[in-house]
């Protein structure tokens, strides 16, 4: 199996384009491409898993353990020709002073090399300091290659291949010239969500034929062959439950980690999909979770659906079990406020959403839970996570409970986040589900118990 990180020196240097066109070139050419994404993005591992054919997964330091990025890695690459990682930000972004949850650390804990984007506007031999400088940095990083990006003809292409190979022992492996087709629609949080798309498989195809066309696809599938990762350890969870889960997917709601799904199913729950948009009501459910999303860039969608929203609040009024992230938060709200649009929501929380042109809470979050949480996390460890929203909550009283005290970020409400109302719980963060915080199998026990009527409810 090969496998190669795609990172680049900074952000917006093609990484997103680039890594889907590989994915989507090699599956036509009857490859297995498995990808991942590093840190905690749901974009991007869209447009790349509607590119490989196959479901990407995310690899985070922040709320995985080292062991547990291996394992998970492993496991999903071991029948892959080819494991593909798109990094996020620069190679040696991260946190911490040394560097310890980068996308260089992440490299070397998976024993995978380098291929570095380079954003090659402006620049000829000002690229070989440059990846001299990343070598020489931390040289247990393998930077094995290089695709030059943004490429301004051939003339220029000429120039940058000759100043790489004199200077430095790094291949280039290919040079993409700048074009219309190769141009992902960007918003505030990043790319277009390929769920809200129509056209993502023609992009995708453009992009693929494109890229397979300007980079050495058999010169990326011959690097970096894993001789030494762990041993994959996923085991069957012990705790099962008998409890059917409506979850929100369409255009409007999308924003779900692929492991976290496959959990529900892990632990026997079954996942039933509904369409905020088109469905009349809930599908029959035990309980109810709404992730995130773009719910503002389909309001007069979700406002003509009144039946649904009617459905929802009765439901939820009934004491339904109910987990809703950010978009979700929203879309229980009374209303959504969007430029100089406004729209009526389900109005389960007596509060108003407003968006903002400027961030709310945008990073990597850590809250401890209080005496209001409804699913008792029993380790009393705090939990990591992120929150990633240009809105916030006009009207939330003082008297309402929230379950969460947030140490880093910023929440929902005056350091605080998880708004409780009966049994819906719901937040800003986004939650996953890994050893540290195990929150799928808590929700599902809190849902058995409702169901058995054996729940305390406030």
């Amino acid at each position: 199996m090969g496998q190669i990180l795609i990172s680049a020196a900074h952000k917006s240097s093609g990484k997103t384009t680039v890594s889907t066109g590989i994915c989507a070139a090699l599956h036509a050419g009857n490859k297995i491409v498995q990808p991942f994404k590093k840190g905690p993005d749901y974009i991007d591992p869209m447009w790349l898993s509607t590119a490989a054919q196959r479901n990407c997964y995310n690899l985070d330091f922040w709320t995985q353990s080292n062991e547990e990025i291996q394992q998970l890695f492993s496991q999903h690459s071991a029948d892959a020709d080819l494991a593909l990682i798109e990094a996020n930000k620069g190679l040696h972004d991260g946190l911490d002073l040394h560097g310890g949850n980068s996308n260089a650390a992440l490299a070397k804990l998976l024993n995978t090399p380098v291929v570095m984007v380079l954003d090659c506007r402006g620049t000829i031999r000002g690229v070989a300091p440059l990846l001299l400088g990343y070598q020489q940095f931390d040289r247990n990083v393998d930077i094995k290659g290089v695709i030059l990006n943004f490429v301004g003809g051939s003339r220029h292409e000429n120039k940058l291949r000759s100043v790489i190979e004199h200077y430095t022992d790094v291949k280039v492996v290919g040079a993409i010239q700048r074009h219309p087709d190769l141009v992902l629609e960007e918003r505030y949080l990043g790319l277009m969500p390929s769920n809200e798309d129509r056209q993502a498989l023609s992009k995708i195809e453009s992009i693929a034929k494109l890229i397979a066309e300007q980079v050495d696809l058999n010169a990326l599938l011959e690097f970096g062959v894993a001789d030494s990762m762990p041993e994959s350890k996923r085991s069957s969870p012990v705790d099962q439950y008998n409890v059917t889960v409506a979850y929100a997917k369409d255009e409007a709601f999308g924003f779900y980690y692929t492991d976290d799904l496959e959990t529900f199913t892990a632990l026997g729950a079954t996942l039933v999909p509904f369409n905020t948009l088109n469905d009349s009501q809930l599908p029959a459910a035990d309980a109810l979770f709404i992730g995130g999303g773009f719910p503002e860039k389909r309001l007069q969608q979700l406002e003509r659906n009144s039946a649904l929203r009617e459905n929802i609040f009765n439901a939820l009024n009934r004491g339904l079990p109910a987990y809703a992230e950010c978009g979700g938060l929203m879309y229980l709200s009374k209303a959504i406020h969007y430029q100089n649009e406004s729209a009526a929501m389900v109005g389960f929380i007596n509060a108003d959403c407003k968006m903002t042109a400027k961030p709310q809470g945008r990073g990597y979050i850590q809250f401890t839970e209080n005496e209001y949480c409804m699913w008792p996390n029993t380790s009393g460890q705090s939990i990591n996570a992120h929150e990633f929203h240009y809105s916030y909550l006009e009207g939330l009283e003082s008297t309402n409970q929230f379950t969460y005290d947030v140490t880093r970020g910023h929440g929902m409400y005056q350091q605080q986040d998880g708004l409780r109302i009966k049994n819906m719980l719901a937040c800003y963060a986004h939650q996953r589900h890994t050893r540290q915080n195990p929150w799928i199998e808590r929700f599902l026990k809190f849902v058995e118990k409702c169901k058995s009527g054996t729940a305390k409810q406030e």
